[in-house]
């Protein structure tokens, strides 16, 4: 009789390389061990090796990178969606889709259980257990650092029970920090970073990225080419979204642009510290703005900063697959219909500035704008505007006036006595 199976989702790591046999012996299931490249870099056929010597019934790695850029990172930046003002939601817009392909795989493999690796401290349970809620809430998760049959509680336990085993110890790069790293990020906790009077130790750090002060004094200029808020070409040239990513990371990352420090607000209620490194995202982020500037009304654009900070907030919560979230993209894929043309940056220094934008559909009209007098405005036209938007404040005046209270009398405490000399 064939036993029922579980899908894993596998990074190779130690925690999931764990997981595998401990899987096995407290829950009798085969292992079907899942992996994910949505850009770590991994060594892909390493660690589906690793997967089958260590006990996996078999193991699947899916290329989801063009996926993940063009369907979870292209309307977070649509959205200009920003947590906490600096955060551009790197392992945020990962996870919903780590979480769907988990589902994918447990609904065409006939698992009974899904499982994954998150600690009970972080966001990232949340975010792949809202996701297969959301269309899997037939089917039982198994977070193991949770689980009541899970009894380690270091990287040394866990490296016992494998050798314990006889099973191989995976050996990864440095891991001092504890990081996450997929196409749009890589980010680092632990370590200095865990008090927040220290300063970060970028030199040791960073890996995608030069230190600020080492990069070129020259810089570099960059083009984007839009169409309807989405990246389509760099510097003249037509790109596939990844191909533009892969450049823009390179651009950003030789000119120390797109690093974060921010000790932020985690779902679970505690606060966290981390520096990202998102060097071609951050160029984007700045030069999809500038169309924005040009091509949006204001009603539409201050609305949308609204719908911003909801969307970054859904995303960070992993609430990805809601209602709510459907309703907000929709309407940034209105707002965003004539965001087409492009806009140009130079990134130095750490540094990113506008070098001009344009747009056929932009709004920014010179014969209005400019300080000359032109056929569209009359200077004249501003005195009725300025008496009809202006009588709500003049109305309350004449009343503080009426009754001798408020800033408006002659005496008014809010008016400062001025030198004559």
């Amino acid at each position: 009789m064939s036993k029922d199976k579980v899908i894993l989702a596998y990074s190779g790591g130690l925690d999931t390389t764990v997981i595998i046999p401990w899987l096995k012996e407290n829950y009798d299931y085969d292992v079907i061990a899942v992996c994910i490249d949505v850009g770590q870099g991994d060594d892909w056929e390493a660690i589906k090796s690793r997967a089958l010597k260590t006990g996996a019934a078999a193991c699947y790695v899916v290329d989801a990178k063009q996926e993940y850029i063009e369907e979870y990172v292209w309307p977070a930046l649509k959205a200009n969606a920003v947590y906490e003002d600096e955060y551009l939601l790197g392992t945020s817009t990962a996870r919903p889709l780590i979480g769907k392909i988990l589902v994918e795989y447990a609904r065409q493999e006939k698992a009974v259980a899904i499982c994954h690796g998150a600690t009970g401290k972080g966001n990232d349970q949340v975010r792949f257990e809202f996701a297969i809620k959301a269309f899997a809430p037939d089917i039982k998760v198994i977070a193991a650092w949770r689980d009541d049959k899970w009894n380690m509680d270091s990287r040394e336990a866990e490296i016992k029970f494998l050798e314990d085993r006889g099973l191989e110890v995976p050996m990864k790069k440095d891991q001092s920090y504890s990081r996450d790293e997929n196409i749009w990020h890589l980010s680092h906790e632990g370590l200095e970073l865990e008090k927040t009077e220290n300063e970060p130790n970028y030199k040791h750090m960073l890996q995608n990225t030069v230190v600020p002060e080492e990069a070129s004094e020259k810089g570099e200029y960059v083009t984007i080419d839009w169409e309807k808020g989405i990246p389509v070409g760099l510097n003249g040239k037509k790109m596939d979204s990844l191909e533009l990513l892969q450049e823009l990371n390179k651009i950003g990352g030789r000119n120390g642009v797109g690093l974060a420090d921010i000790c932020e607000n985690r779902f679970v209620g505690m606060k966290s510290r981390g520096v990202y490194e998102t060097p071609g995202g951050s160029i984007l982020y700045y030069a999809h703005r500038m169309m924005d500037h040009i091509c949006l009304d204001k009603d539409t654009y201050h609305f949308k900063q609204h719908i911003s900070l909801k969307m970054a907030d859904l995303i960070y919560e992993g609430k990805w697959f809601t209602t709510l979230m459907d309703s907000c993209m929709a309407f940034v894929d209105k707002a965003e219909e004539n965001v087409t043309g492009w806009s140009k940056v130079k990134v130095v220094k750490g540094a990113i500035r506008g070098a001009g934008a344009a747009s056929k559909y932009s709004l920014y009209n010179e014969s209005i704008a400019s300080f000359t007098t032109g056929e569209l405005y009359d200077h004249k036209d501003a005195q009725g505007f300025i008496t009809l938007a202006g009588l709500p404040i003049k109305v309350r005046a004449m009343m503080e006036q009426q009754v001798g209270e408020g800033q408006a009398i002659a005496s008014s405490k809010n008016l400062k006595k001025r030198p004559t000399e």
